[in-house]
This record gives structure tokens, C-alpha cells and sequence, in this order.
């Protein structure tokens, strides 16, 4: 091997010596069991064994004979006088020496007795004990009583039985003897019964670590928090609410490969559309926020996606996306955030770093608040938070050493890239990937087409395909997906031609027009609601034309009246109704609405003639 450059055409490793451990080798060790040295004492100890151990150096050198006191004693005179240390009685010496010599000169005996008290339990009268028994059954409870309670009660039921007894009173222990004993019970049993198992395995476990990864996207973390931060309108100057991000970090690099603002909560809308980010290029980022200086060179699928136990991760949707790009996923064991460490550090710098010096910052801890009120003092608008976000991840995170000087985020990834560049999306694909990561289902395919939410989806290739293939079965069942940010149309997988179909909604009102299927489910609840009859676009159309009115009506009056505040649960609902997110707008504000759903209605639009409670029922739809 003379001569050959070993690191040529390989990824240069920084720390060569793991690789030279083999995957056979990598087995946990025996423990080794040292016996304790004369450092693991206290200062006292170690000074009292340094002055038996000069004393008989300094003797043993010039001592002429036995030990005796005759010649000890003038000795350890002129002893004193030199080493200026106490000097020991002459028996004391000899007694020493014995011990030493003994011992094969093990300086361990020359400690003094005293070097080992502390390990002594408490002697108590036999018949305490079971007293002390129930005193420590009281102590090992959830409700954590300190221990000057419980010994109040062992010695109040000690005082107690000794009323009964003529002779011999029972001795209770005293309150450092009790304590002392208490505090010899093992720490983790302790911790088990007065505040759970999980809090004793996070406190006393072994904490390992991860195997690192050698490439970028290996292992992608995901996870989601609310920011906070309070935010306004983009038009109206009203705050918002708290805002949630969604956020992929690659654990190679440390750079955030994608991410998604909004308001409707963790979902698997919010983990669609954060992938999205994700692994699509980030080709927009100049164009729409000019003022960043760098690239965003992330992108591509990652090979495994670390989650938690959230329900929007145990989706079938999500499951069938993974599976269809090619991605595995690994579910974090709940409770356990460490074994995510980047993201649950990565949101720590966010909301202590990028949200500090912002007005509107909100606090978790209530006490920290003070006079502040975030409501009042917010003046940063959606779009721009944004775009500050962008500026935060580009030109700032991906661009500074982590505070050990370690790694550069974008540096990282360079690296990483020109050693292995990860699986892309090609353009031609990227119409597929958002049909991929849609919200998937199984439906009939019958009469009519497919029929789903309340709604019906049919086109004349759809027909086409049931008159040519849906003999076996009448009413077969196919894969459909939707994009939950556009119902008006789905796409349906045709099992005998191996590909999807685009099919329109059946909707001659233009009822779903750009709209979102949270939307739709609103409109659903409030027509169940207000309606008693059965459902049809016509009715939801109306629904959906006295929805909007009620929101333009809403926003008039906002603007209007620049004092009046609506509060911050409610705006929060009207953000998530209107699809406020990154990516999207960052208004409240309606946009017009198909020609067809503005014309004049006829008498049926006074079915449904008030909507003022209609954010109540944006809270009660989960995120799908």
C-alpha cells in the first residue's frame, strides 16, 4: 500500500480514526471495575496520608536499629523541625509502619479511618423499623411530601405507640438519621415513584448517540412548533395569532432543507407542503426576495425522514407519498426528543435568536411577560416575516459556524453534494410530485363518477374507462388524490392503464374555484347547520357566496374602524380559513369570486340568513 493516496476519490472523513473501527468490533465493552485512588478523597485525606507517608521516608532512611522509642523519639524531633509538619506520637509511627509494611506498601494504608465514614446507615431500635416502613411508603408518592413532613408523621406514630407501652419506650431515629437513611435509597426508585418513569429515564438512562451520517439527506429530521411571535395582516393591520412552522434539517449538513408558515396547525397539509419545499429547487427565492444575497442550495428526496408520533405522521397519505419517492420513515419512540436533537435545537435558536429582537414576540413562560402586551405592540406583517425568515435561513444560518466552530451549514452541504449528490426531481416531474403528495383515498368508481366530500367528480375519459374496464366489478375501487389546496379537481389512478386521470369537479356554478377542502368542510358544517336539506352544489354554492359577503363584511368594518381589534383566536381562524401561509398570501382578504357564484341569487339565499358564529366551526376540524 507504499505510496497510494488513500483519500483519493473518496470523501475526506475529519475523523479517520472511526473508520477504522470495524462493525464486528463495535460491541459493547465489559465494564472495567478500578478501585478508588488516593485522588478520590478530600483535600484532609490526601494531606494526612502526604504526612504519615514523609514521616516514615524520612525515618526509615535514618533510623540505626529497631524501632524503638529510644531512638524514635530524637528522631522524630529533628523530623518536625525539617519536614515543619506535626510530628506523631513514636507508637503512632511504628503502628504506621506496620500497617504499611503489611500491605506490601499499598499506599491505601495509610488513609486514615475517618477517609471512609459517610457510608454508614443509622442504627435504629428494631422495632422502628416498621415504623420507618410506613413513613417511606408515604414519602414515595407522586405527591412529593419533603422530608420534614414525613418524619413528622414517623415520629408522631412512634410517640403514639409509646403511650401503649409501660416499658422500655420505643427510640425513633433522629431527624439527621432519618434524613441520612433516606437519602442511602436508590436515586432512580426514588425519582420512579415520586415523579414517573419517564422523568427517572430521562434524568439517570445513558444517553447515546446517533450513527452519523456520511451524505446529505441520509436523514432528514421533521418536526413542527408555534412561533412565538404574533403577526398582522398583510392588508388589514390586525394581528393574526401565532403562526406554525413546519421544518426539514438535514442531519449531514445541518442545513434547512424546507419549511411551511401558516396558521392551520400541524397537519399532513403542513407536512405536504413543507416536503414540497423541501425537495423541490429553490429557483424562486431570488425572484420573489431579491435582497438575499445567497443561494438556497437544498433540495432533492430524502432517503430516510425522522418524525414523531404525531397523527399527521401515521397518515396513510403521508405512508403512500414516502413510499411512492422512495423514502423511508423512521418514528421517533414517543417522549423521546432527543433522539431528534438538531430540530429541537434548531427550534430553540429560532424562537431565541431570529425572534428576539422582533416586536410582537410573545413568551412561554407567562411570568416573563410582564407590561408587554404582543398584541398591541405587533407591527411585522405576514409576507414580511416571511421573507425575513428566507433572509434568517439563506444568508445567515446556512452561512455561520454553530458556536464549538464545528461546521458551516452551507459549507456542509457543498461538501456533501460533490461527494454525493442527492436523487432530484426532474422538471418534467415536478406536475407528478404534486400529485404524489396529495391527500390520497380509496373510492368507488360508479355511475356518475367518483362521489367524495360531498361533491362528484366525472369527465367523459373517466366514462370512457368504466365503459371499457369496469365490467368485473360494478363498482370497483381506485386510488383518487387530491390537492387539499385545490378541490377542483382530483386526479384518479387507472389500475388498467397504469396512470392517473385529471377529473374535474361536476360543478356548473363554479362552486370549487380555488377552493381549499378546508373551506369546503366549513362550508359543509355551516350547511348542515343552517340548511335542513339534503346537500347539493347549488346550496353550498350559496353557502359558500353568504360566507364570503360575511368575511368581506367583517373586513369593512376593520378597516373602518382602525380601533377596533378582533381577538387573536378568532383572526387566527380566519387566517386558516383563508390559507395564510408561506408560499401563498398573507391576507385575509377574500379574492373575487367565479362570475357564476356573483350572480344574483334567487329566493333561496334567504335560507341562511346569519353567519356570525361561522369561526367557531373553523376549531373544530382537525387537520387532515
Amino acid at each position: 500500500m507504499k505510496g497510494v493516496n488513500l483519500t483519493q476519490g473518496f470523501f475526506y472523513d475529519e475523523y479517520p480514526l472511526d473508520e477504522a473501527i470495524s462493525v464486528t468490533d463495535n460491541q459493547p465493552l465489559e465494564p472495567v471495575k478500578v478501585s478508588r485512588d488516593l485522588a478520590s478523597y478530600p483535600a484532609e485525606v490526601q494531606a494526612e496520608v502526604n504526612r504519615r507517608l514523609a514521616y516514615l521516608t524520612w525515618v526509615e532512611k535514618r533510623l540505626d536499629g529497631g524501632w524503638t522509642q529510644a531512638r524514635l523519639e530524637p528522631l522524630l524531633d529533628q523530623a518536625s523541625i525539617e519536614l515543619g509538619i506535626e510530628p506523631p506520637n513514636w507508637r503512632t509511627l511504628v503502628r504506621w509502619r506496620t500497617k504499611y509494611s503489611n500491605s506490601e506498601f499499598a499506599l491505601s494504608s495509610l488513609i486514615p479511618k475517618y477517609g471512609n465514614k459517610g457510608n454508614r446507615i443509622t442504627k435504629s431500635d428494631s422495632r422502628a423499623e416498621k415504623f420507618y416502613e410506613q413513613a417511606l411508603k408515604r414519602f414515595l408518592v407522586q405527591e412529593r411530601p419533603s422530608v420534614a413532613a414525613v418524619y413528622r408523621f414517623y415520629a408522631d406514630s412512634i410517640r403514639i405507640a409509646n403511650q401503649e407501652l409501660i416499658e422500655r419506650p420505643i427510640k425513633a431515629l433522629s431527624y439527621s438519621g432519618f434524613y441520612n437513611r433516606i437519602k442511602m435509597l436508590p436515586a432512580y426508585d426514588v425519582t420512579v415513584a415520586r415523579h414517573g418513569k419517564f422523568i427517572a429515564d430521562t434524568k439517570f438512562n445513558m444517553i447515546g448517540t446517533h450513527i452519523p451520517p456520511k451524505r446529505v439527506l441520509e436523514r432528514v429530521e421533521i418536526d413542527h412548533t408555534p412561533l412565538d411571535l404574533i403577526l398582522l395582516d398583510d392588508e388589514l393591520d390586525i394581528p393574526l395569532g401565532r403562526p406554525c412552522l413546519t421544518v426539514l434539517i438535514d442531519s449531514y449538513s445541518h442545513c434547512i432543507t424546507g419549511f411551511y408558515i401558516g396558521f392551520e396547525g400541524p397537519s399532513f397539509n403542513s407536512v405536504r407542503k413543507a416536503l414540497l419545499n423541501a425537495i423541490k429547487p429553490k429557483a424562486y427565492v431570488h425572484k420573489k426576495y431579491p435582497a438575499i444575497e445567497n443561494d438556497w442550495l437544498c433540495s432533492g428526496k430524502p432517503e430516510t425522514l425522522v418524525v414523531d408520533n404525531g397523527a399527521e405522521f401515521w397518515s396513510q397519505s403521508l405512508e403512500l407519498v414516502c413510499l411512492e419517492l422512495g423514502i423511508n420513515v423512521q418514528y421517533n419512540p414517543v417522549r423521546k426528543p432527543w433522539l431528534k436533537p438538531m430540530i429541537e435545537r434548531l427550534f430553540g435558536s429560532i424562537n431565541s435568536s431570529l425572534l428576539t429582537n422582533i416586536p410582537g414576540k410573545t413568551f412561554s413562560n407567562l411570568l416573563k411577560k410582564e407590561e408587554y402586551h404582543p398584541n398591541k405592540d405587533a407591527i411585522m406583517h405576514f409576507s414580511t416575516f416571511v421573507e425575513h425568515f428566507h433572509q434568517w435561513v439563506i444568508d445567515l444560518y446556512h452561512q455561520n459556524a454553530d458556536s464549538r466552530k464545528r461546521y458551516i451549514p452551507a459549507l456542509s452541504w457543498k461538501k456533501g453534494y460533490e461527494y454525493l449528490p442527492p436523487a432530484q426531481v426532474a422538471d418534467e416531474d415536478l406536475c407528478k410530485l404534486e400529485v404524489i403528495i396529495g391527500l390520497a383515498s380509496q373510492r368507488q368508481l360508479r355511475r356518475g363518477g367518483i362521489h367524495i366530500y360531498n361533491l362528484r367528480y366525472d369527465s367523459e375519459e373517466l366514462s370512457s374507462y368504466r365503459k371499457n374496464y369496469a365490467y368485473e366489478k360494478q363498482s370497483p375501487k381506485v386510488l383518487i388524490k387530491i390537492n387539499p389546496d385545490d378541490i377542483s379537481s382530483i386526479y384518479v389512478f387507472l389500475d388498467k392503464l397504469k396512470k392517473y386521470l385529471q377529473v374535474p369537479c361536476v360543478d356548473r356554478v363554479g362552486y370549487t374555484h380555488e377552493l381549499s377542502l378546508q373551506q369546503h368542510f366549513i362550508n359543509c358544517r355551516l350547511h348542515k347547520s343552517f340548511i335542513d336539506s339534503a346537500l347539493d352544489l347549488d346550496s353550498l354554492a350559496r353557502v359558500r357566496m353568504k360566507l364570503h359577503e360575511r368575511i368581506k363584511q367583517e373586513v369593512a368594518e376593520l378597516k373602518s374602524i382602525g380601533t377596533k381589534r378582533k381577538s387573536q383566536s378568532s383572526m387566527s381562524r380566519l387566517a386558516k380559513h383563508q390559507q395564510v401561509g408561506s408560499g401563498e398570501k398573507g391576507t385575509v382578504i377574500e379574492q373575487p369570486l367565479p362570475r357564476e357564484l356573483s350572480k344574483p341569487k334567487s329566493e333561496k339565499d334567504n335560507l341562511i340568513n346569519q353567519i356570525d358564529e361561522w369561526d367557531d366551526y373553523v376549531s373544530e376540524f382537525d387537520g387532515y
